[in-house]
């Protein structure tokens, strides 16, 4: 039985987002963005957070684009709000890209991994898609949000 875990960090602050993974137990945070490198992003920046993770905490960074949707279909939800038909867009190309797979080598990597994006709760963000995808095609995973 394994743990995946998932988490946002818009309106987080470094400490209670690095409390919350220390206090998980999390060991690799798996960044599931389109674009991880936006000056916006703050602590979050692909080369920042990777460093930050692995010299502060000894937490794994890995960025798989892979799993992220792609420009289109991010544009269009944000443009419409349509969530259902953000969905019926996403969840095919996780099919497509082999999510499944990537799911099955990054578990075996990891003990409790965490996938990692922007929005603050996973109701109406892919990392819950995707979570829920793996969980539905990995026996045995438990997915926690934090």
């Amino acid at each position: 039985m394994s743990t995946l875990y998932t988490i946002g960090y818009q309106r987080k602050p470094l400490a209670t987002f690095v409390g919350q993974l220390r206090e998980a137990g999390v060991d690799a945070v798996i960044d599931v963005r389109l674009r991880n490198t936006s000056h916006l992003a703050g602590y979050t920046k692909r080369d920042d957070l990777a460093f930050l993770l692995r010299e502060g905490f000894g937490i794994a960074y890995e960025h798989h684009p892979e799993l992220a949707p792609t420009p289109e279909i991010l544009n269009a939800y944000r443009e419409n709000g349509d969530w259902t038909a953000y969905e019926a867009r996403f969840l095919p190309l996780l099919e497509e890209r082999a999510a499944g797979e990537v799911g099955r080598e990054i578990l075996a990597r990891y003990r409790a991994p965490c996938l990692l994006c922007a929005e603050p709760t996973a109701e109406h963000c892919h990392r819950r898609l995707v979570a829920e995808y793996w969980a539905a095609h990995l026996p045995g995973l438990t997915v926690v949000h934090l």
